[in-house]
């Protein structure tokens, strides 16, 4: 069960190198050689493994520069696999992602619930045995699985604080739980940082950006990467927006504390505001709700639009700080609830970062929303993987680069 890159160190000349075949799409070994700091030996050595491990293939000859005709290499992107998984209350949703990052199946089940945490892991476990065996993949093609959830997360035991309606997984060992149900090496990480890493892996975000990915699923969260690489913060829970307190004596947050963001403006209390206000909602609990609550918005219902854009104004006041305190050049709106809501959310924020952004003298902030938000962060449990097998923790300067360079990996 052991892979490179996951519960392991990498060889960085093997992942630097592989990383930038997967990026150049076709090269020769003499162009690797130019591009990093390795010698043709080393290039010469690494490349020929990955070829005997079947990542990488020749596909013919380059136009000739007056010598012998170069090899040009290119990655197998169906030689290996990566699944992720998305674990929320509301819906289970899992991604299988090729070695090229293409995803090759995509679906979603009946969330957590209130099950038992080991029942759900038989389920899932059941889940990704039946499809990797209906669209046949080889078992030891498959990399790992990347698994995310809501935050705070800890790598030993899983959640450490969980939203009220995921009570029972707090302290649940959910890495190893599904390891062994799986027999697949696993990583974790929370939701938003997920879906931040899918929006960079899969071309969504330009490199050497200070980047955002806000996430709405349940609860509001963000994602950040600086230049490719992920800001974790101590224990990997940086970014949790939702938990900035914006009115000192607003109503208690799950989180143990008031007047979150959260609590003023996820979906649960856009659905209790609802509740509260009289309108009508079908009662299958906060996600359906809160669906029903936008499309009833989109449509141009008052009662409706008020609340979403009440929740806008506090998500915009919250995602103006952390530009602020970030200098962000870009954010992305992403996950279920922005799928849903995301066309009344984003004027809003835009128009609270035109008008009050710090450094709106020196440059804007892009808004958009995500092209994969309902399974953003399945994409990113994915990607995650992806990533700890083609990106190199450290990689080497490039001849091209000041040696003080600090470089993404």
């Amino acid at each position: 069960m052991s892979h490179p890159g996951i519960g392991g160190s990498h060889v960085s000349s093997r992942a630097a190198i592989l990383d930038v075949i997967r990026a150049a799409g076709t090269i020769s070994r003499v162009e690797l050689t130019q591009v990093t700091a390795f010698s043709a030996p080393t290039v010469s050595t690494v490349v020929r493994r990955l070829i005997d491990d079947g990542l990488v293939v020749e596909v013919g000859q380059g136009e000739s520069t007056g010598g012998k005709p170069r090899v040009m290499l290119e990655l197998d992107p169906s030689a290996r696999y990566a699944i992720g998984v998305h674990l929320d209350h509301a819906g289970i949703t899992y991604v299988i992602a090729n070695l090229g990052g293409a995803i090759v199946a995509r679906w979603r089940q009946p969330g957590a619930g209130f099950d038992e945490p080991p029942d759900v892991v038989a389920r899932v476990a059941a889940e990704i045995d039946a499809t990797v065996a209906r669209i046949g993949i080889e078992r030891d093609r498959l990399l790992g699985l990347g698994v995310v959830s809501p935050g705070p997360i800890s790598a030993s035991t899983g959640m450490t604080l969980a939203p009220p309606l995921m009570r029972a997984w707090t302290e649940f060992p959910l890495a190893t739980a599904i390891e062994d149900a799986v027999g697949l090496p696993v990583l974790l990480d929370n939701d938003a940082t997920a879906a931040a890493i899918g929006e960079y892996w899969s071309g969504g975000v330009s490199t050497g950006t200070a980047f955002a990915a806000l996430y709405m699923g349940s609860g509001i969260g963000a994602g950040i990467l600086v230049d490719g690489s992920v800001y974790r913060g101590t224990s990997s829970n940086a970014g949790e927006i939702g938990h900035i307190c914006l009115d000192l004596d607003g109503p208690e947050c799950w989180c143990g504390g008031r007047g979150c963001v959260e609590a003023l403006a996820g979906p649960a209390a856009v659905v209790a505001q609802a509740r509260e206000a009289g309108l009508e909602l079908p009662g299958r609990g906060v996600s359906d709700d809160f669906a029903h609550l936008a499309r009833a918005a989109a449509r141009g219902a008052p009662a409706p639009m008020a609340l979403l854009e009440r929740s806008a104004g506090y998500v915009a006041v919250a995602t103006l700080g952390l530009c602020n305190v970030l200098d962000l050049a870009e954010v992305v709106l992403t996950g279920p609830s922005f799928a849903l809501a995301g066309s009344l959310y984003l004027p809003v924020i835009q128009e609270h970062l035109s008008r009050s952004f710090f450094a709106r003298g020196s440059h804007g902030v892009r808004v958009g929303i995500s092209s994969h938000a309902p399974e953003a962060a399945a994409v990113g449990g994915a990607a995650l993987v992806l990533q700890a097998e083609l990106a190199p923790r450290t990689r080497p300067r490039l001849k091209s680069e000041p040696a003080e360079a600090s470089l993404a990996g």
